[in-house]
């Protein structure tokens, strides 16, 4: 199996996947035949159910004023009270189809730019995992070459900058429709951070609100995953999205400068104590980027252009808006 670099040293281009392992995907069609669909549209639908599952809980919490997962019911609990009651499915409707929209954007971002530069992609990949959320998201096999620094950041900034594009008026419509419930959180078994771009549309659209005060729609919780998942993608380090990035505009520096940020990641897991999973994601960049660096390109002397280097720019940008020093806790 091949990176799509050329290079036989990973089983498959890593675009947007939280947890690279969870799903053994199919093997890769012979060249000139069109990928398989159908496991696509199997996971796919899984994910529907598992999200649809979870949504349940997003609205039946809003509806009642208070955060999610904040009665005495464990996780188990609450995933398995729609399976019980069907009915229930109809309530996740609002969460799940806003994460999917966020998630489609992001994989076709990605898999439009492969195509545009003649690259063998498999179809999106969708992750179901009873998570908070009811998935991890979704990953993408390529399966030829990308020979040129261009081509790579165009494939790696794509997703993240499409799947912004959706999760921001979902969040802007959210906030101007939620609910302002000072004591919401009092209660709540998780407290989920609020991004930069989040505090900016509460100051715009409620101001003088207090931002933890702010009981988010299930279409707002949506948008939150997406903002979180763009922001852990947009991580410059590895062969994330933001790794690519990276590469491409630096192919000498690209291995030492993804260590510093693994370092820099665990350093902040280890200060910030309330979410220890940055610690996590260090310790995993760290180790990944030890065992599988990033395969080299074909071209890998052609610098990019003003124009790519300001969309750089623009992605740094998306990720500072998104990121979070305390996601949950």
């Amino acid at each position: 199996m091949s990176t799509g670099n050329g290079q036989n040293r990973f089983p498959f281009e890593v675009l947007d996947a939280q947890f690279q392992d969870v799903i053994d995907l199919p093997p890769a069609p012979p060249p000139g035949r069109n990928p398989q669909w159908w496991p696509s549209v199997l996971l796919f639908l899984l994910t529907m159910i598992s999200t649809l599952v979870m949504g349940a809980e997003f609205a039946q919490s809003y509806a009642h004023n208070v955060e999610p997962f904040s009665g005495d019911g464990s996780l188990f609990g609450t995933m398995l009270a729609p399976l019980e009651q069907p009915h229930l499915l109809l309530l996740g409707i609002p969460f799940s189809f806003s994460l999917l929209a966020f998630f489609l954007a992001h994989e076709f971002g990605h898999f439009f730019a492969c195509k545009y530069y003649g690259i063998e992609v498999s179809y999106p990949y969708f992750i179901p995992f009873p998570t908070l959320f009811g998935t991890l998201g979704a990953v993408l096999r390529i399966r030829s070459p990308i020979t040129t620094r261009r081509a790579l950041f165009d494939i790696g900034v794509a997703g993240p900058i499409a799947g912004f594009l959706v999760a921001v008026p979902l969040m802007a419509y959210a906030v101007a429709t939620s609910k302002i419930v000072p004591d919401a959180q009092t209660n709540a078994s998780i407290a989920f951070g609020i991004p930069p771009l989040m505090r900016g549309l509460i100051a715009l659209l409620h101001p003088g609100a207090d931002p933890a005060s702010l009981l988010l729609s299930p279409v707002g919780r949506a948008a939150w995953v997406g903002l979180l998942a763009t922001a852990l993608n947009l991580i410059p380090s590895w062969q994330l999205d933001g790794g690519h990035i990276l590469y491409s505009l630096t192919p000498q520096r690209h291995q030492r400068i993804s260590l510093l940020v693994a370092i820099l990641l665990i350093g902040i897991g280890v200060v910030w104590q309330q979410w220890p999973g940055w610690g996590f994601w260090g310790i995993g960049l760290l180790l990944l980027s030890f065992r599988f660096p990033h395969p080299p390109l074909f071209d890998r002397w052609t610098p990019l252009d003003p124009s790519r280097k300001l969309v750089a720019l623009v992605a740094l940008g998306i990720f500072l808006l998104c990121f979070m020093l305390v996601p949950a806790r």
